[in-house]
């Protein structure tokens, strides 16, 4: 119904922002990483928008990417995650993050977050395994690397796949710096992923 919002930031009181819109005030939930982007009180500023319709009333959330939003979408999805849980989600981890922890199934990355516990964590990682990559198409072909087996192209199918998680280059090629070179396309990423996440 309102699928985008361009207007003067008003106020900021996390999770929630007024934006003036053409004289209208519209109140928007945003989760911490659409928060942390966020322009200075009194600057110019355009969201995404999903606008949910409840019995006690209309509900606007707003985030700076396509991708946020789509992701925000697919946690609806999920029995048991409303709209607030979908928010945590994403102020708990980015885009990229949380598209990590679903293609290795990693349940405590989400247990993590503020009101996720273990079983809503594996539900989120079941329900959101095949969903997320076609939110996401920069993300299927890491998915894809992560199911495949070592091939002589490994070492390029690993770095393709770090690359769409979201990595520069620069860091990619520094993680696989310490990967064997007979190693496979899964175990290659999930390697390097840990040297990322400790650097």
């Amino acid at each position: 119904m309102i699928g985008r919002i361009t207007g003067i930031l008003l106020e900021k009181n996390p999770p929630q922002i007024l934006v003036d819109v053409h004289g209208v005030g519209y109140e928007i939930d945003v989760p911490m990483s659409t928060f942390y982007n966020l322009p200075a009180t009194g600057g110019a500023l355009s969201l995404h928008t999903h606008h949910v319709v409840r019995e006690d009333g209309h509900f606007l959330f707003g985030f700076t990417t396509v991708e946020e939003r789509s992701v925000f979408r697919q946690l609806l999805k999920v029995s048991g995650i409303g709209a607030r849980m979908a928010l945590a989600v994403l102020s708990g981890l980015s885009v990229n993050d949380l598209a990590q922890a679903v293609a290795l199934q990693e349940a405590g990355r989400l247990v993590k977050i503020p009101g996720i516990g273990k079983k809503t964590a594996e539900r989120l990682l079941l329900e959101l395994r095949d969903k997320l990559g076609k939110a996401l198409p920069s993300i299927e072909g890491a998915r894809l690397a992560l199911a495949a087996g070592g091939t002589p192209d490994a070492k390029s199918d690993i770095l393709n796949a770090l690359l769409a998680l979201g990595y520069n280059e620069r860091e990619a090629l520094g993680a696989m710096k310490g990967l064997a070179e007979d190693i496979g396309v899964s175990d290659g990423i999930r390697q390097a992923l840990k040297l990322l996440s400790k650097g």
